[in-house]
């Protein structure tokens, strides 16, 4: 008896949980989103100035993808004057092709400032294919303004 009422329990806890869709359409990474109601790279910076963290929809371009696995990219917007946005992807459950530089996307998810320690900006620089003095030369945290996504849309 113990058991079927803890099995339903489970069953119960799972099917609360929010699914994820995946897709293999080349198109969709994550949960499938759509472009509609995303802000501009250029807004979503500018917001987190004053904005320690919010939830939103962005829409940007690929700068650097992470070359080994694809599990986190730079984006940015032609003409911005902001630095890139660090993007990561939610629990590690998806990665995007390591040859999407240079692609227009629409992201879903968290976006947040962060410090980012010396070890994981040699540790990105590493996946980035720098050489090992660039690695070495990295000696300071830097703050970061970043974004978890939890689901992408290629746009070209």
């Amino acid at each position: 008896m113990r058991v079927l009422f803890f099995s339903l329990i489970a069953m119960l806890a799972l099917a609360s949980c929010k699914k994820v869709v995946s897709t293999t359409d080349d198109i969709h990474f994550g949960e499938v989103i759509s472009e509609e109601g995303a802000q501009s790279f250029d807004a979503v910076m500018t917001q987190l100035t004053t904005r320690d963290s919010f939830e939103t929809k962005v829409v940007g371009t690929i700068q650097k993808v992470c070359k080994k696995k694809g599990c986190w990219v730079t984006l940015n917007d032609a003409g911005s004057s902001h630095d890139n946005m660090f993007v990561r992807f939610k629990d590690y459950g998806f990665f995007l092709p390591l040859d999407c530089d240079g692609r227009k996307v629409a992201m879903e998810g968290y976006a947040f400032k962060e410090m980012t320690s010396v070890e994981e900006l040699r540790h990105y620089a590493e996946d980035e294919g720098k050489t090992e003095e660039e690695i070495a030369a990295i000696a300071e945290p830097k703050v970061e303004f970043k974004f978890m996504a939890s689901g992408v849309k290629m746009l070209n």
